[in-house]
């Protein structure tokens, strides 16, 4: 199996983040999901690179304003091991636009925990919730089911 290294980005405004439900890809593996804005690194982008990129191609917008919150290590059974660098952005620019990969969606915080999501995806935004400082969280899947959680080394789940 392969491993990949991304990036994921909430992007946050008025108390909301702008979320991404993936309802327009074939074979999407978050297919039916509310996620952050990110993508695959190209080669020789650093991890700041590839959020702005990903978000100006995925939104339109232009990030001003960021911070670096974490590692996030997918590991997968059936998609393998994503290496995920995961930020906020609280200064942009730009018009929003339409996305290829799903419908973009300003989404009050405090509904996030009622969309159809990654189970662990959970754990990390109540980790931004909290202002938690830099970390590397692992989480471990058997199809969609979360099986195993850590926080910075230690296991929470």
């Amino acid at each position: 199996m392969k491993s990949n290294m991304t990036t994921l980005c909430y992007i946050e405004k008025d108390g909301a983040y702008l979320m991404l439900h993936r309802v327009k890809k074939q074979n999407d593996e978050n297919g039916g999901k509310w996620i952050g804005v990110g993508g695959h690194f190209e080669y020789g982008e650093s991890p700041e690179d590839c959020m702005k990129r990903e978000i100006s191609e995925e939104t339109g917008l232009a990030a001003r304003e960021w911070r670096y919150r974490g590692v996030v290590t997918f590991v997968s059974d059936e998609f393998g091991t994503e290496y995920m660098h995961l930020f906020t952005v609280h200064g942009f620019e730009g018009t929003l636009r339409d996305c290829d990969e799903g419908v973009l969606e300003w989404v009050k915080k405090d509904r996030l925990s009622s969309l159809p999501a990654w189970e662990g995806d959970r754990i990390f935004l109540d980790l931004l919730a909290k202002d938690a400082p830099f970390f590397s969280l692992k989480l471990v899947y058997s199809g969609e089911k979360l099986i195993s959680a850590e926080l910075d080394g230690e296991k929470i789940k």
